[in-house]
């Protein structure tokens, strides 16, 4: 007697149940980055061009110096940046663990200065721990098969974890590195 790794069905119905599975997982990981990845982009462009409501570069910068960053205005540029194209990024699924590691430091930033207020909104930090939940689990997930990356060569077969665990240890530590050693 053999004995199938697949419930019932055969090789045949595991296979069409794998498949159907897999679909599932890929429309998932579509829809959020979709969603997060867009979202993170246009919370970029409200610091870099004051588009959707926001403040623009230079009210972006104040805020910046006023929290102990120097240089306010460069790094409203650079979290601006690493907002508007870590969220493409994420959003096609275009070089998604650098996608993911510009996001993540961006929101060690923002966990960092929301610090100390408690964990619920409107003042808490627990928008800031999904949002970087989710950033780690794409990084450490992939894109899936509907994005960019599954035609890029050297990103179609990449191993995963390890590129994820590197895009997690990155974004981290640039992070830590801009909060702990940059702001005053």
């Amino acid at each position: 007697m053999t004995t199938s790794r697949t419930s019932g069905g055969g090789r045949a119905g595991g296979a069409v149940r794998y498949a159907s599975v897999a679909r599932g997982v890929d429309a998932g990981l579509l829809l959020l980055r979709l969603v997060v990845g867009l979202t993170m982009a246009a919370h970029g462009v409200q610091k870099l061009f004051g588009w959707f409501g926001g403040p623009g570069l230079g009210p972006t910068g104040q805020f910046f110096a006023a929290n102990g960053y120097p240089a306010g205005r460069t790094m409203a540029l650079v979290a601006g940046l690493a907002e508007t194209l870590g969220g493409l990024g994420l959003a096609l699924g275009l070089l998604t663990p650098l996608a993911a590691a510009a996001l993540i430091g961006t929101m060690i930033n923002a966990l960092g200065l929301r610090w100390g207020s408690g964990f619920f909104v409107p003042q808490g930090v627990e928008y800031e721990v999904v949002l970087l939940a989710v950033f780690g689990a794409l990084a450490l997930t992939g894109p899936g098969r509907w994005s960019v990356d599954r035609f890029l060569p050297g990103l179609r077969a990449h191993p995963r974890l390890a590129y994820g665990v590197a895009a997690l240890v990155l974004g981290v530590a640039v992070g830590l590195v801009v909060l702990l050693v940059l702001r005053r």
